[in-house]
């Protein structure tokens, strides 16, 4: 299935009055604090978010899991959904693979019908958390970190498969995360543990093109409760600067312990020019990869708030890799992605209201209250209309979830693929 131009317009065509009549109304309003709504406006259309292939399909706990009807079963039909996203949202103008879920037979027909979706392949991700059909050795006791030779090399080579792989897509990037760590004391040398992968991963390195870059994830727990071997960011960051300049540390905002605060890690790595990008959801408790926005979302706009200013002031920093990684266990799944992309947008938007000017001048005459009043003005503004003006401005909806729903995108889904089918990955 594909969402044409004129399906978007006739279903802007409903509330194209109703949307003038409020971005007007917002945008003399932010005019007269000094805003620069047009440059704003413009920063919204620019800002793409990779889509993870391995969200696409329903999710599920380790209890079970629930299909969702329609889902995508092949690599093509997942880019077809990010399409239908990306048409919908004008901002999902990329997806991120997980390597060996989504390996192309035919890598000049998935270019093609990436190219004809306006799709780009962003970071590539490999997996050696699981135990792969005919593999010689096993990740039962770690992989990069295991006190095995011989299943190290086995998870090195799979990661230059991987960006053999992207590199013939045309991605620029690999993310690397882990489940290595042990579930009791003294199962494993901790010292050895971290040195095997720094080792393991400055052979990966090795093979990295010369315009890519490594993205290291870090996670505190899970699968392995005792503990990690890339636990924190400080332990990511260390490998990052042991690997070289193009290596990085990934953010994924549910891979921290609770209360966490993300938005000075992040203000730090930017700081020193080693934030590669994000894994954007949201939780709870812990990892529970839920859609982003919808639990902590004055978290999310504070984290926003050091990335706007660290995009402004870290110049030696790269650009930045925007993911989701999401499990959709309930939900429809582009529905689910729908609503974390407008999230993402709209703490971004109220980022680029604070006028950081100001915000710096409250922080040097140590004026608690106005810097308090600075950050919530910009978040208690609705910016929606922002949003729909830069998605109507880039021939998006003015509405994404009311228009796929319009537009009866799962049930021409579920005529084309059918009730059974079921994505690989989460």
């Amino acid at each position: 299935m594909k969402i044409e131009q004129n399906h978007i317009q006739d279903s802007n065509k409903k509330s194209l009055q109703s949307h003038q009549e409020q971005f007007d109304f917002l945008s003399n309003s932010l005019a007269k604090k000094g805003a620069d709504v047009q440059g704003i406006i413009n920063k919204l259309k620019d800002f793409q978010v990779a889509i993870p292939s391995w969200a696409l399909g329903a999710g599920g706990t380790r209890f079970g899991r629930f299909s969702f009807y329609g889902e995508p079963s092949s690599l093509e039909q997942k880019i077809h959904d990010v399409g239908i996203l990306h048409a919908l949202t004008q901002t999902a103008g990329a997806v991120s693979l997980h390597i060996p879920w989504d390996i192309p037979q035919d890598y000049a027909a998935i270019k093609e019908i990436a190219n004809g979706l306006n799709i780009k392949f962003d970071a590539v991700n490999s997996n050696t958390f699981q135990d792969q059909k005919d593999a010689k050795e096993t990740y039962k006791y770690g992989s990069l970190s295991n006190t095995s030779e011989a299943v190290r090399q086995q998870a090195i080579q799979h990661n230059l498969d991987v960006i053999n792989i992207g590199d013939k897509l045309g991605s620029k990037s690999l993310t690397v995360w882990l489940a290595d760590g042990s579930c009791f004391p003294g199962q494993n040398n901790f010292q050895t543990a971290l040195q095997n992968t720094e080792n393991s991963l400055k052979e990966i390195y090795k093979g990295l093109p010369n315009d890519w870059s490594m993205l290291i994830e870090y996670k505190p727990y899970e699968p392995n409760f005792y503990s990690t071997v890339i636990q924190d960011w400080g332990t990511s960051f260390m490998l990052a600067n042991a690997c070289g300049d193009k290596a990085y540390s990934l953010v994924d905002l549910g891979h921290h312990l609770p209360n966490s605060n993300i938005e000075q890690i992040v203000s730090i790595l930017m700081s020193k020019a080693k934030l590669g990008g994000f894994h954007f959801n949201d939780s709870k408790y812990g990892d529970d990869d839920l859609t982003v926005g919808s639990i902590k979302p004055y978290a999310l706009f504070l984290i926003f708030n050091e990335l706007v200013y660290g995009m402004q002031n870290n110049p030696d920093n790269p650009d930045l890799a925007w993911m989701i990684d999401a499990s959709h266990n309930v939900k429809d799944p582009l529905e689910d992605l729908i609503q974390s992309l407008e999230a993402i947008q709209e703490a971004y938007a109220k980022a680029l209201l604070i006028d950081q000017t100001e915000l710096k001048a409250a922080q040097l005459n140590n004026d608690v209250v106005k810097c308090q009043e600075i950050l919530q003005d910009a978040f208690r503004t609705d910016v929606r209309p922002l949003l729909a003006e830069a998605r109507l401005k880039a021939g998006g909806a003015l509405s994404p979830i009311n228009a796929y729903r319009a537009l009866d995108v799962r049930n021409q889904l579920i005529d084309e693929r059918g009730k059974h089918t079921v994505a690989t990955g989460l």
